[in-house]
Protein backbone atom coordinates (compact mmCIF):
# COMPACT_ATOMS: atom_id res chain seq x y z
CA UNK A 1 0.00 0.00 0.00
CA UNK A 2 0.93 3.17 -1.04
CA UNK A 3 1.21 6.44 1.65
CA UNK A 4 1.34 9.64 0.23
CA UNK A 5 4.26 11.90 2.01
CA UNK A 6 2.61 14.96 3.58
CA UNK A 7 3.53 18.53 1.66
CA UNK A 8 6.32 20.07 3.01
CA UNK A 9 4.80 23.78 3.95
CA UNK A 10 5.82 26.53 2.61
CA UNK A 11 7.60 29.47 3.80
CA UNK A 12 5.91 32.40 2.13
CA UNK A 13 8.08 34.74 4.34
CA UNK A 14 10.95 34.52 2.13
CA UNK A 15 12.98 33.23 5.40
CA UNK A 16 12.41 36.31 7.56
CA UNK A 17 9.77 33.90 9.78
CA UNK A 18 13.22 31.48 10.87
CA UNK A 19 14.89 34.46 10.86
CA UNK A 20 12.14 36.22 13.52
CA UNK A 21 13.18 36.76 16.61
CA UNK A 22 16.76 38.19 15.25
CA UNK A 23 15.26 40.69 13.53
CA UNK A 24 12.73 42.15 15.84
CA UNK A 25 15.80 42.26 18.55
CA UNK A 26 17.79 44.41 15.74
CA UNK A 27 15.45 46.15 13.48
CA UNK A 28 12.24 45.89 15.12
CA UNK A 29 12.83 46.92 18.79
CA UNK A 30 12.31 50.50 18.67
CA UNK A 31 11.26 53.21 17.39
CA UNK A 32 13.22 55.88 14.94
CA UNK A 33 15.03 53.44 12.63
CA UNK A 34 15.49 53.72 9.12
CA UNK A 35 12.72 54.11 7.14
CA UNK A 36 10.89 56.00 10.08
CA UNK A 37 12.00 59.98 8.53
CA UNK A 38 11.32 59.03 5.44
CA UNK A 39 7.49 57.70 5.66
CA UNK A 40 6.92 60.09 8.45
CA UNK A 41 7.44 62.66 5.67
CA UNK A 42 5.99 60.62 3.19
CA UNK A 43 2.49 60.70 5.18
CA UNK A 44 2.36 64.27 5.22
CA UNK A 45 1.07 64.50 1.89
CA UNK A 46 -1.85 61.92 2.83
CA UNK A 47 -5.11 63.24 4.04
CA UNK A 48 -5.68 63.39 7.96
CA UNK A 49 -6.59 59.79 9.45
CA UNK A 50 -6.59 58.19 5.98
CA UNK A 51 -5.98 54.67 5.09
CA UNK A 52 -2.71 53.00 4.62
CA UNK A 53 -1.53 49.58 3.89
CA UNK A 54 1.18 48.70 5.31
CA UNK A 55 2.87 45.55 3.01
CA UNK A 56 5.41 43.43 4.76
CA UNK A 57 4.66 45.02 8.03
CA UNK A 58 6.97 42.75 10.18
CA UNK A 59 6.45 43.60 14.15
CA UNK A 60 5.14 47.25 13.03
CA UNK A 61 9.05 48.90 13.99
CA UNK A 62 8.82 51.52 12.98
CA UNK A 63 7.03 51.90 9.64
CA UNK A 64 3.64 51.20 10.82
CA UNK A 65 4.97 52.94 14.19
CA UNK A 66 5.35 55.78 12.65
CA UNK A 67 2.12 55.86 10.92
CA UNK A 68 0.18 55.45 14.13
CA UNK A 69 1.58 57.53 15.83
CA UNK A 70 0.08 60.02 13.22
CA UNK A 71 -2.94 59.06 13.73
CA UNK A 72 -3.60 56.94 10.55
CA UNK A 73 -5.52 54.24 9.96
CA UNK A 74 -2.79 51.38 9.22
CA UNK A 75 -3.73 48.28 8.52
CA UNK A 76 -0.82 45.22 8.28
CA UNK A 77 -0.29 42.05 6.41
CA UNK A 78 2.84 39.99 6.40
CA UNK A 79 3.80 36.70 5.94
CA UNK A 80 5.43 35.53 9.05
CA UNK A 81 3.51 33.76 12.05
CA UNK A 82 6.09 35.03 14.54
CA UNK A 83 5.88 39.02 13.13
CA UNK A 84 2.38 39.13 13.46
CA UNK A 85 2.35 37.92 16.68
CA UNK A 86 4.85 40.77 17.53
CA UNK A 87 2.64 43.21 16.06
CA UNK A 88 -0.52 42.13 17.75
CA UNK A 89 0.66 42.68 20.86
CA UNK A 90 2.57 46.04 20.32
CA UNK A 91 -0.40 47.18 18.41
CA UNK A 92 -3.40 45.55 19.75
CA UNK A 93 -6.98 46.44 17.65
CA UNK A 94 -5.00 47.41 14.65
CA UNK A 95 -5.87 45.31 11.99
CA UNK A 96 -2.35 42.74 10.84
CA UNK A 97 -3.13 39.81 8.86
CA UNK A 98 -0.87 36.85 8.54
CA UNK A 99 -0.64 36.44 5.28
CA UNK A 100 1.02 35.58 1.88
CA UNK A 101 0.88 39.54 -0.45
CA UNK A 102 -0.90 36.60 -3.14
CA UNK A 103 -3.54 35.75 -0.45
CA UNK A 104 -4.40 38.69 1.47
CA UNK A 105 -7.87 40.09 1.26
CA UNK A 106 -6.75 43.45 2.45
CA UNK A 107 -6.01 44.44 -0.99
CA UNK A 108 -9.69 44.30 -2.17
CA UNK A 109 -10.07 47.36 0.27
CA UNK A 110 -8.88 50.90 -0.85
CA UNK A 111 -6.28 53.12 0.43
CA UNK A 112 -4.93 56.15 0.27
CA UNK A 113 -1.75 55.14 1.04
CA UNK A 114 0.40 52.00 0.24
CA UNK A 115 4.06 51.94 2.08
CA UNK A 116 6.23 48.49 1.13
CA UNK A 117 9.41 49.22 2.35
CA UNK A 118 12.29 46.30 2.12
CA UNK A 119 9.73 43.82 0.40
CA UNK A 120 9.01 43.90 -3.12
CA UNK A 121 12.98 43.08 -3.74
CA UNK A 122 12.51 40.02 -2.32
CA UNK A 123 10.44 38.67 -4.37
CA UNK A 124 11.04 36.94 -7.98
CA UNK A 125 10.12 39.36 -10.76
CA UNK A 126 6.69 37.38 -11.84
CA UNK A 127 5.71 38.39 -8.40
CA UNK A 128 6.76 41.64 -8.28
CA UNK A 129 4.98 42.22 -11.26
CA UNK A 130 1.80 40.77 -9.60
CA UNK A 131 2.12 42.81 -6.20
CA UNK A 132 2.76 45.93 -7.91
CA UNK A 133 -0.50 45.47 -9.94
CA UNK A 134 -2.61 44.31 -7.26
CA UNK A 135 -1.10 47.66 -5.05
CA UNK A 136 -2.43 50.01 -7.98
CA UNK A 137 -6.04 48.53 -7.52
CA UNK A 138 -6.09 48.81 -3.83
CA UNK A 139 -4.90 52.70 -4.15
CA UNK A 140 -7.58 55.09 -4.14
CA UNK A 141 -7.77 57.65 -6.98
CA UNK A 142 -4.85 60.25 -6.44
CA UNK A 143 -3.71 57.61 -3.83
CA UNK A 144 0.21 57.47 -3.01
CA UNK A 145 2.44 54.54 -3.17
CA UNK A 146 5.84 54.30 -0.88
CA UNK A 147 8.16 51.40 -1.40
CA UNK A 148 12.18 50.60 -1.65
CA UNK A 149 14.13 49.16 -4.41
CA UNK A 150 17.61 49.66 -5.71
CA UNK A 151 17.72 52.00 -8.88
CA UNK A 152 19.64 49.94 -10.65
CA UNK A 153 18.79 46.18 -12.10
CA UNK A 154 20.86 43.81 -10.18
CA UNK A 155 20.78 40.50 -8.03
CA UNK A 156 22.26 39.98 -4.36
CA UNK A 157 22.14 38.46 -1.51
CA UNK A 158 19.46 39.49 1.68
CA UNK A 159 21.83 40.52 4.60
CA UNK A 160 19.48 38.77 7.17
CA UNK A 161 17.83 35.72 5.06
CA UNK A 162 20.86 35.02 2.45
CA UNK A 163 17.80 34.47 0.28
CA UNK A 164 18.14 36.28 -3.37
CA UNK A 165 16.83 39.72 -4.14
CA UNK A 166 16.23 40.97 -7.10
CA UNK A 167 15.77 44.78 -8.30
CA UNK A 168 13.91 45.25 -11.47
CA UNK A 169 15.58 48.97 -11.83
CA UNK A 170 14.38 52.15 -12.12
CA UNK A 171 13.44 51.79 -15.74
CA UNK A 172 11.26 48.52 -15.48
CA UNK A 173 9.46 49.78 -12.25
CA UNK A 174 8.54 53.00 -14.06
CA UNK A 175 7.06 50.66 -16.92
CA UNK A 176 5.19 48.41 -14.18
CA UNK A 177 3.93 51.19 -12.52
CA UNK A 178 2.48 52.73 -15.21
CA UNK A 179 0.76 49.94 -16.29
CA UNK A 180 -0.61 49.48 -12.73
CA UNK A 181 -2.06 53.48 -13.50
CA UNK A 182 0.34 54.60 -11.35
CA UNK A 183 3.35 57.52 -11.88
CA UNK A 184 6.48 57.80 -10.27
CA UNK A 185 6.77 61.56 -8.85
CA UNK A 186 9.92 61.26 -7.30
CA UNK A 187 12.92 58.73 -6.27
CA UNK A 188 15.67 59.23 -3.70
CA UNK A 189 18.01 57.66 -0.90
CA UNK A 190 17.73 57.75 2.58
CA UNK A 191 20.43 57.79 5.65
CA UNK A 192 20.81 53.64 5.13
CA UNK A 193 21.26 54.21 1.50
CA UNK A 194 17.87 52.58 0.94
CA UNK A 195 16.54 53.87 -2.47
CA UNK A 196 12.77 54.57 -2.55
CA UNK A 197 10.09 55.28 -4.96
CA UNK A 198 7.15 57.94 -4.43
CA UNK A 199 4.04 56.81 -7.12
CA UNK A 200 0.74 58.28 -7.13
CA UNK A 201 -2.27 56.57 -8.52
CA UNK A 202 -3.65 58.50 -11.34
Amino acid sequence: MLHSRPVANIDKSNGYEAIAPDYIARRGSQGGGIGARVVAEWSQQLPAGGTILDVGCGNGVPISEVLIERGFRVYGVDASPAMVESFRTRFPGVPVQCSSVDDSDFFGRSFDGVVAWGLVFLFSEEAQRRLLAKIGGALQSGGLLLFTAPRQRCTWADAMTGQDSVSLGEEEYRRILESAGLVVIGTASDEGENHYYLARKV
